[in-house]
Parts: C-alpha cells; structure tokens; sequence
C-alpha cells in the first residue's frame, strides 16, 4: 500500500477534472489526478466529439442529395456505415493526445489510474494508494440513465456510451427520448440511411424555447424523422433486430433500441458518506463557490455539482475554483452568462433566459427584439435562410437570447460574452462586421432593438425637423 500527500486530488480526468489539473500543476501545486475508465471522460469518448463527428457524417450525406436549387444535381449517397464509424474513431483519436496520461504526466501532474473512494474527511483509496490531500475535486461527470422500463433487461439497448461502437447501421433505429442527445442522433442515423423514431413521453425539446424548437422539429419531420410526442414508453419486447416499444400511443417496432431520457451524476460509488459530504441523485450539495456545504476540503465541479451538464460548464467550473484553492480568494459560479446548443439542423442555442422566462422575471419591463434570417444576405446566397433570433432586453441590457438556424451555435457566442460582461445593446449595435457574413444577424438583432425607437418616435422625428431648419 502506497501513501501519497498531496496538495490537491482530483477524482476523474473529463473536462472539469483535466483543467483542474494542468491549471493547478504549472501553477506550482501537488496534483494527484485519478481515473479508473477513459481519459478525457464522456465528452471526447461517448459524448461531444463522436456525436459531432457522425453529425457531421450525415451532414454531408444530406448536402449530396440537396443539392439541386444551387445548380449540382442531386445524388443519392453511397453510404458505407462502418466508415462513418471509422472517421468517428479518428476525430477521437486525433483529439485524445490532449487529454492523455502522457500529457499530464510531463506537466508534473501524478496520474493514477484507478477509481478513488473516500475513506474518511481527507482521505482517498484509489486501487493501492491511499491519498490525503488539502483539497479534494470531485468531476466525474455523469452517464446514461436507463429507466427502469419493464422488458427492457431481455434486449440489446444502446445509450451514447455504446451506440458509436455499433458497426452495423440501424434499418430502424427507435430513440426512447426527444432531448438534444436524442434529437442529434435521431437527424444523424436518418440523413445515413436509417429509418428513425423517436418516443417522447411529454414534448420533444420541451426545456427549449417553443416556437424555436417547433422549427427545429419540423425540419426533422421533413426529413423523414417520425416523432412521437406525449408517447410514454409502458414496457419492451422482442429480441435483437426485432424490438417493440409499447407506448401510450401504440407499439414502434425497429430493429434497434437507443436511450437517451437523460443523464445520472456518478456520485454513487464515491463512499461519500465517509467524508461527510451531503449529495443526492443530482449531485454533490455545493455553495456559490462549488465548495460541499458539510465538508469544505472538498469540491465538485461540472455534472457533479448538480447544475447545468455541459463540457464547457466543467471547464468554468475548474477556473473558478482554482481561484480558491490556489490563492485563497472568493470566487463564485454563475449561469445566467452560460450558453448551449443542439446541434441539430438548424442548430439550436440559448444564453440566459428564454422568452417566457423573461417575461416571468420581469413582466412589463421587458422587450423582445425578433430578427428573421430570411433577411440574412449571406445565407439567401447559400439557400440556407431559415431560421430566428430571439432577444430578452430589460433597461437596454440583453438579459437572455434564443437563436434557431445555421451557426446558431457559433452566433450565440456574441451574447454569452454581452451577458457575462454586462454590455448594453448598443455595443452589439455598434459593432461592424464584414459583409456578407452570417454574424450579421446579431447587429440587425439590435438594430431590431433599437428601429422602433428611432425610426417610430415622433420625438426623434420632431428633432431632425427642428434641426433641419437651423442646418446652413
């Protein structure tokens, strides 16, 4: 048995727990880092990166067949499934490097690999070590949850931990939750070639912004993608290449069954109770500053801390608590600054609050600035223009913005940086983008804003008059 003392431990190499590390460690402190499955956790090996990659498989099988108004004929894809898969398999492989055993190890951080368990209020076993550190960091993110539908132990189920080793493509790929992961997957294996449907038991893209995600799902259903909504899953039969889902709607038979109803934060198996640190089935209980509120040696970030499971949620929490525990400073999380997005076709995004969220917060006060991007010149060229901007403005601030349409991902990063600076509308405004471009959208966003006040105001029409008359 080996004991190690150490400034700070991290349990789990995903995100959160790899930005800890390489932050703490060339700032000059002890690091000890443990990990008992994959480095580089869910995001880079069942999350983020394979489902963009196979997205971006279908994609481009879909810009093949529609191809036809921009003068290219349309072709019927050659799709060759397995492939697809392989180029999954390299995008992981050319990004796993940065998240490597290797990598961290030459930064001077110690690299265990092993689950850790808590043995007590500063103590960590993890295989043979014993480790008793200053601090502890909890990121072991989350995983798949399987419910406990009846029938579902006699057949093969896929969640996002095992659907991109599946080498064999779908004939009918049946997705049990209308969520992003599910909606992502469901667009992927269809634009591949799989019939697709998807099961819902309360309203596919429910926590989105409605009309937003109207759009979202019509072009979905447009492309072939059935979804079945306020559809509860009531039990499953059949066997492998024959499954049958029994829904409040009728039976959905396929050939192969994937979850994605949500996420469980993997806290379970971490002793917790042994260093006296509360959590339940959402996560460790933490204050503003992602410190346990009964053990404050301790910390958990990302999924772990039981608030918004995204990648770059983990990667906000490592900076701010490596202000704390490296320097001793106040250091305090926030969301209303924290944006996301679906990356489906059109993608989805969202900084803030929605619309009825806003409206709820601040009822009168509140102004809603709207921008169609049929009237987005770059993407007329592109025939891409379908699609809607969204901004919640309280006293001339953004306070909230919803975006559906191409790069709707990319366009929601000028509105995170507006919020978490607390900029007013007329910095968007006031910004000159080249032309033609699609961040255009954002600047006529807040012309949208601002039009009526200029534009509409007899006030502002009285002043030029008066103006006009004195002008040599």
């Amino acid at each position: 048995m080996t004991h190690i003392k150490t400034d700070i431990c991290i349990i789990g190499a995903g995100s959160g727990g790899l930005s800890v590390a390489a932050g703490a460690v060339q700032m000059g402190a002890d690091v000890v880092l443990l990990e008992g499955h994959k480095m580089g956790g869910d995001c880079l090996n069942f999350g983020c990166v394979p489902s963009k990659a196979l997205i971006a498989a279908g994609k481009q099988a879909h810009v093949l067949s529609h191809g036809a108004e921009l003068g290219v004929s349309d072709v019927a894809p050659q799709v060759d499934y397995a492939k697809a898969k392989d180029h999954v398999a390299d995008v992981i492989a050319a990004i796993e490097p940065m998240d490597s055993q290797d990598r961290f190890e030459d930064m001077g951080v110690r690299v265990i690999r092993e689950y850790g368990v808590f043995t007590g209020h500063n103590t960590v076993q993890a295989g043979d070590h014993t480790i008793t550190a200053r601090r502890f960091v909890i990121s072991t993110g989350s995983g798949p949850f399987v419910p406990p539908i009846p029938g579902l132990d006699d057949v093969p189920v896929y969640t996002n931990e095992n659907i991109f080793d599946l080498r064999d493509q779908p004939d009918h790929l049946i997705v049990v939750g209308g969520g992003p992961i599910g909606m992502e997957m469901a667009q992927a294996h269809r634009r591949l070639g799989s019939k697709v449907t998807v099961i819902e038991g309360a309203k596919a893209m429910g926590k989105d912004d409605h009309e937003l995600a109207a759009i979202v799902l019509e072009n979905l259903r447009a492309e072939g993608v059935e979804i079945l909504e306020d559809a509860l899953a009531e039990k499953v039969t059949g066997k492998a290449g024959d499954v049958t889902v029994h829904t409040t709607q009728g039976p959905v038979t396929g050939s192969h069954l994937l979850m994605a109803v949500g996420r469980k934060v993997n806290v379970d198996k971490l002793d917790l109770h042994k260093a006296g640190v509360k959590f339940d089935r959402r996560g460790v209980g933490v204050d503003a500053s992602l410190r346990s509120v009964s053990n404050p040696k301790i910390y958990a970030i990302g999924d772990a801390a039981g608030g918004l499971q995204f990648t770059h949620v983990a990667g906000y929490h490592a900076g701010v608590i490596i202000k704390s525990i490296l320097f001793g400073l106040p250091s305090k999380a926030k969301t209303d600054h924290i944006p996301w997005a679906t990356y489906t076709d059109p993608e989805l995004s969202q900084v803030g609050l929605t619309e009825a969220q806003a409206q709820d917060k601040y009822g009168d006060k509140l102004e809603v600035a709207r921008f169609d991007f049929h009237h987005n010149d770059r993407l007329i060229a592109e025939r891409k223009n379908k699609g809607l901007i969204k901004v919640m403005v309280v006293k001339g601030r953004p306070v909230g913005v919803s975006i559906v349409g191409p790069m709707a991902g990319e366009l929601i990063g000028m509105w995170a940086m507006a919020i978490a600076n607390n900029m007013k509308m007329s910095a968007i405004a006031a910004t000159v983008l080249p032309y033609p471009t699609v961040a255009e959208i954002n600047k006529r966003a807040a012309g949208a804003y601002f039009s009526p006040k200029l534009f509409e105001s007899d006030k502002v029409k009285k002043v030029v008059r008066f103006v006009q008359k004195w002008l040599p």
